[in-house]
């Protein structure tokens, strides 16, 4: 943080990790976001500390297999405690550059299966690089680089920062990927309702002429794909099956005939 200068925000140095698990929701009031710089300094505090108070997780002056996995529950645990206070997490993170044959291969660089965790629970991931004298940040998923972009946002092209300019550039990244995971949920609860409404007229059904309308309804009404599904397995069970030439269904007897 010494090294931003004057673009520094709020800040607390970290000495070790008793100064982080001894915060509290109070230290946090004011505050929607946490940015972690970097996570890797942060899981080496913790394992320092984690190596201090018990022996077992102490293996040469490093972590043990029983450390590794105080370091990842530990970890694991710190984060949904941030996210059960409402904040929004921000873990910067170096690269660790491997190469594979003639590519050069950036993997998140963080100790033991801590990793992982912030692979399996982060809602997004990002990469930062310059491309053409530009700093910018793309979330989406390279051959050669990690990402994770559900609200599909394109390359960002990351502003110089001015001192009293406004900000909040990564801010919005957050709130768009917010307002399109929501909408997707918004978007898979009616479709669930819909699936629903769709099984329960399928489930009314036992006739040829019943079935038919049904299909007729679907195709006007835009019907999911599942309740195709859902209709021909009905229809087959009262001994109806989907006849494409007739574009009806037909009693399996009669189709089989045909």
């Amino acid at each position: 943080m010494y090294r931003a200068g004057a673009f520094r925000g709020d800040c607390v140095q970290i000495e070790s990790w008793r100064d982080v698990s001894n915060m509290t929701a109070a230290d946090f009031a004011g505050y929607s976001t946490v940015v972690v710089d970097t996570a890797g300094r942060a899981l080496d505090c913790l394992s320092a500390t984690l190596m201090a108070e018990d022996p077992k997780n102490n293996r040469g002056g490093a972590l043990s297999l029983q450390g590794f996995g105080a370091l990842k529950s530990t970890f694991y645990g710190w984060l949904s405690n941030l996210k059960y206070i409402g904040l929004d997490i921000v873990l910067i993170c170096h690269s660790d550059e491997q190469r594979k044959g003639d590519e050069l291969i950036t993997r998140l660089d963080m100790q033991g299966a801590s990793k992982n965790e912030v692979y399996k629970s982060a809602d997004m991931m990002g990469s930062l690089s310059m491309v053409k004298g530009k700093r910018v940040l793309n979330f989406s998923p390279t051959d050669v680089a990690f990402g994770k972009n559900p609200g599909q946002l394109p390359v960002l092209t990351v502003p110089d920062f001015v001192p009293g300019a406004p900000s909040g550039f990564l801010a919005k990244a957050i709130a768009d990927t917010k307002e399109a995971l929501n909408r997707l949920s918004a978007e898979g609860i009616a479709q669930a309702a819909l699936q629903t409404t769709w099984a329960e007229r399928i489930g009314k059904a036992s006739t040829k002429a019943e079935f038919d309308a049904l299909a007729a309804a679907g195709k006007a009404e835009g019907a999911p794909k599942a309740v195709g599904a859902l209709l021909t397995k009905a229809a087959k069970a009262k001994g109806f099956a989907w006849d494409k030439a007739a574009d009806a269904f037909a009693p399996v007897a009669e189709k089989k005939a045909a």
